[in-house]
């Protein structure tokens, strides 16, 4: 199954926020030490997101990521992960 990724860049706060949900492990540094929480999606799953979001695309050049998703719904995205202990949420937010 082909896992397309959804990068949600990490601040101080958001890092915080990690960490008091046990999942500050869950990050990965990129870009001189920056932070991104990649938040995994099906084919299906991008699909439905790319449908609903039309100024989204997927990025399949260089990221093979879904780029340009409003910032209301990565803050969704964010705080249901930190909610939930989980990056499994995709499926709740569709």
């Amino acid at each position: 199954m082909n896992k397309i990724p959804i990068n949600i860049w990490i601040n101080e706060s958001r890092y915080q926020q990690l960490c008091q949900s046990g999942l500050e492990g869950m990050t990965k540094e990129v870009l001189a030490g920056m932070k991104v929480l990649q938040i995994f999606c099906t084919e299906e799953q991008k699909d439905l997101l790319l449908k609903r979001y039309p100024q989204a695309k997927y990025d399949q050049s260089t990221t093979k990521s879904i780029e340009l998703l409003p910032a209301e719904f990565k803050e969704n995205l964010f705080n249901r992960i930190v909610e939930k202990k989980s990056l499994d949420v995709i499926t709740e937010l569709l």
